[in-house]
Order: structure tokens, then sequence, then C-alpha cells
């Protein structure tokens, strides 16, 4: 076996490992959000989360790698903004600000549609999609239907309610997040994948802080408990180690081997807010979360199989 192929597969095995600690930790992420906004505004939790994690992480890439590991050129440090306007800022802020009005385990259920918005815009940049793929967005797109529409039960809603435009928002977190997933595959990114992630939770965490602030929200610290001050801690770590472990398994493995998160995310979210907080989910809202994973699985399964050449 020659030295380039061992290289190849230890990047491989490398890159698998990380896509796991992403299902773990993005599937609990979820959780710690909830966790958090219930007594500190959504946009300065998820805003102070990133910066620390993003500066956490800069300080790491430049002992390890030194100076040089942040290098990039304008155009790769121009793709390294726009997706952390896209991911962190909006994605993740979004999907915080929602939670208050939905459970932790229905917003991973609705933000499982990411490989389905993927699929659109990968369409739209001129790829033609399997007809199964396309089939999966339509089964995808009636799932996503009846997960939105479905009345919220007790126990479904977020840390102050269960209002209307919950769901919706998630919804709209999920394109961001996808947009800025597909322009980090197409577009030029630093060589290190590590200084990518973390100049994106650096921008999106100081852009979160910004509109955070703008809006009047404020941390009042003598009614925030022990104990989440922990649970922020966790936060951070669970941030730098997803977003990093992401920038690698995207960087090794096909962008729909990546996306199977999408679908795991959501039932270690699910597990987490049933056992650990009491969440509750209407017959109407398990079965949309069902159809939308089965379009999801479907698409990345289709998205995976070579495509055969017809013969001349």
């Amino acid at each position: 076996m020659s030295r380039g192929s061992v290289d190849v597969a230890a990047s491989t095995r490398s890159a698998w490992i990380a896509l796991c600690v992403v299902y773990v930790l993005w599937g609990s992420i979820y959780l710690f959000n909830r966790l958090l906004i219930t007594y500190v505004p959504p946009l300065l939790a998820g805003g102070t989360r990133f910066l620390t994690a993003g500066l956490g992480l800069t300080v790491l890439v430049v002992l390890f790698a030194g100076p040089k590991g942040l290098r990039m050129s304008r155009k790769q440090l121009a793709t390294t903004a726009l997706s952390g306007l896209l991911l962190p800022a909006w994605g993740n802020g979004l999907v915080a600000v929602a939670q208050t009005q939905v459970a932790s385990g229905l917003a991973a259920l609705l933000i499982a549609v990411v490989p389905l918005y993927i699929v659109v815009l990968r369409a739209l940049g001129g790829d033609r999609p399997r007809r199964a793929t396309v089939g999966g967005v339509v089964v995808g797109l009636a799932g996503l239907a009846v997960l939105v529409l479905a009345a919220p039960s007790a126990g479904s809603g977020g840390t102050q309610g269960s209002a209307w435009w919950g769901p919706w928002l998630v919804v709209l977190a999920g394109l961001g997040w996808a947009t800025g997933t597909y322009a980090t595959t197409r577009l030029p990114v630093p060589a290190n994948p590590f200084a990518l992630a973390a100049v994106q939770m650096t921008i999106g965490g100081a852009v979160l802080l910004t509109i955070g602030s703008a809006k009047g929200d404020r941390l009042d610290l003598p009614t925030i408990p022990a104990g989440t001050w922990w649970v922020w801690v966790g936060a951070v770590l669970a941030t730098l180690g997803g977003f990093s472990a992401y920038a690698w398994a995207l960087r090794v493995l096909p962008v729909s081997t990546v996306a199977t998160y999408a679908y795991i995310n959501p039932v270690i979210a699910v597990l987490l807010g049933v056992l650990l907080v009491g969440e509750r989910f209407s017959p109407g809202q398990i079965l949309g979360g069902a159809i939308v994973l089965v379009a999801v699985f479907l698409v990345v399964a289709a998205e995976r199989r070579p495509v055969v050449a017809a013969p001349a």
C-alpha cells in the first residue's frame, strides 16, 4: 500500500470520527439552547457562545499551526465571512429565537430539511438531480407541511409559548444553513478547515451580539442560576467541537454523506428533550417528523449511488 493511499485512508477515518462527533454534539445543542434561553435572551446566548468558541478555536489554530494557519486570500475570507453570516448568525441565531416557541426536538426535526434545500440550490446552480432525489424532496416538502401545520400540543412549545411563527422561523433558519453549506463547497475556502470554522463562529457570534444589543437585549446577571453557567460552558464546548468537526468532515467526505447528520441529530434531540425536559409531541408532529426523516434518507441514499453510464 502506497503512502498516499494510507494518508487518504487515515483522512477518511478521521473525517468519519468527526462526523460522529457532529452527530452527538449537534444533536445535544438543541437541549443546551433550550436550557440557556430560559434565562438568557436567545441572541445574546447564541452570540456569546459562538464568539467565545470562535476566539477559542482561533487561539488553538495559532498555537498548533502558527499565525500562518489563519492565512487566507481575500476571496477565501469573503467566503468565510459569508458562511459566518449564513451558518451561525442566520441559521443558529434564528433557531435559538424560534426555540422560545418551539420544543428542542421539534426544532431539530424541522431543521432536518437542510439537505432538501441543498438539492434545490444545486439544481438552481446547474446540477441535474436524479429522479429519486427529486422524489425525496417532494416527500420532504409534504412532511414539512404536516410538521409545520400540525397543531402544537401541551409540552411541545418553547420556553415562552407556542406561537404560530416558531416553526416557520426554523424553516427560514434551515434555508440560511443550507445556503452557507452549499457556498462553502462551491466558493474558495481557507486551506485550514479549523481556520474556516474559527472565523465563521467569530463573525457569526459578533453579528448576533450586535443585533441582540441593538434590539435592547440585556443580561440580568443576578437572576441567572449558577447551573446555567455550566450549561453555557457545555454549549460553548459543543459549539467549538461541533463546528470544527463539521468543517473537517465537509472537507474530506462528500456533502451528501455529511448531510446524514440531518437525520441523526433530530433523533438525539428528540430523545434528550423527552427524557430530560418532558417535551411531548402531537401525533401530527410525529407523523410529519417521520416523513421528513424518510425523505432526507431517500435523498442522501440517492445522492450516494454512483451514476451508471448508459451503453453507447
